[in-house]
């Protein structure tokens, strides 16, 4: 069988199982697969597969039938221009969270920095940031030993070791120095609201990174309370939020003695970060 239609019978496949996103799912996984591009797939559509690569293929697709992402699939996320590699134990990187890294990275340009990341999953936030400010260190913390070593893995893929470090920490005590930038997506999901989730989060995400307590805030109240003792005077704090939940924040922010310096909105126009200064 060729590429092409490979594809097409996987993303019948898929379609079939409800997968809104059959075609683009079935291209990933293929490449991946074969080790190639999707660009390659369209130029190279008549291109046989072998049968040890439809072996594999196959499995991944039913895989995914069940719901498991792709990203978890492939073992990799494309997350601010850079492929990172994930697991079970990471959250798969979000579109949305970009927003986040470009805020920060427009307010602070070059400047040479302390940053310190506050659940940091697979690293993705921490090591975007550090690509663009050239001149900074940063430390990220998680209390997810498996996560640890995946974001470990990815300081090592981007040759970031000389600047950047991870460890396995509950942030509620950590101690260790002074930022001029604190950022986190901590896990804002009310536990109400958790089983709403797809399929493809609630089963195979972590939820210890998804709930975020009775009101989806509880551990963005800890992460402000936390932030007032490890921010430097004039650092900034950046956090992702849930929907509906800017009102509170900003109160609680505000109770801290922090002062909004600006609001990212997402695709949806939700606010969805809060960038605050100390």
């Amino acid at each position: 069988m060729n590429l092409e239609d490979t594809v097409k019978k996987a993303s019948k496949i898929l379609k079939n199982n409800n997968i809104h996103s059959h075609e683009l799912d079935s291209e990933i996984i293929l490449s991946d697969v074969i080790g190639v591009n999707k660009e390659y797939l369209i130029t190279n559509n008549k291109n046989l597969i072998s049968k040890k690569n439809v072996k594999k293929f196959n499995l991944a697709i039913k895989r995914r039938i069940k719901r498991e992402p792709v990203a978890y699939i492939t073992g990799r996320k494309e997350f601010w221009s850079q492929n990172f590699s994930v697991n079970k134990h990471t959250l798969v990187p979000r579109p949305e969270t970009e927003l986040l890294v470009y805020e920060v990275i427009k307010l602070l340009g070059n400047k040479k920095i302390n940053i310190l990341d506050i659940g940091t999953g697979s690293g993705c936030i921490l090591l975007s940031i550090l690509k663009e400010l050239t001149f900074s260190k940063g430390v990220g913390i998680d209390i997810s030993p498996k996560a640890i070593k995946m974001a470990k893995k990815n300081l090592s893929n981007f040759n970031l070791i000389h600047r950047g470090r991870f460890m396995i920490f509950d942030f509620n005590k950590f101690n260790i120095g002074k930022y001029e930038l604190i950022v986190s997506n901590p896990p804002y999901i009310p536990t109400r609201d958790m089983k709403k989730l797809s399929k493809d989060v609630i089963n195979f995400e972590p939820r210890i990174a998804l709930d975020g307590g009775l009101d989806g805030i509880d551990l963005i109240k800890k992460v402000i309370y936390k932030s007032k003792s490890l921010l430097k005077q004039n650092g900034l704090l950046a956090l992702e939020i849930g929907f509906s939940q800017y009102q509170k924040v900003s109160a609680i922010l505000k109770d801290c003695g922090f002062r909004e310096k600006s609001k990212v909105y997402d695709y949806k126009r939700n606010v969805r970060c809060i960038i605050s200064t100390k």
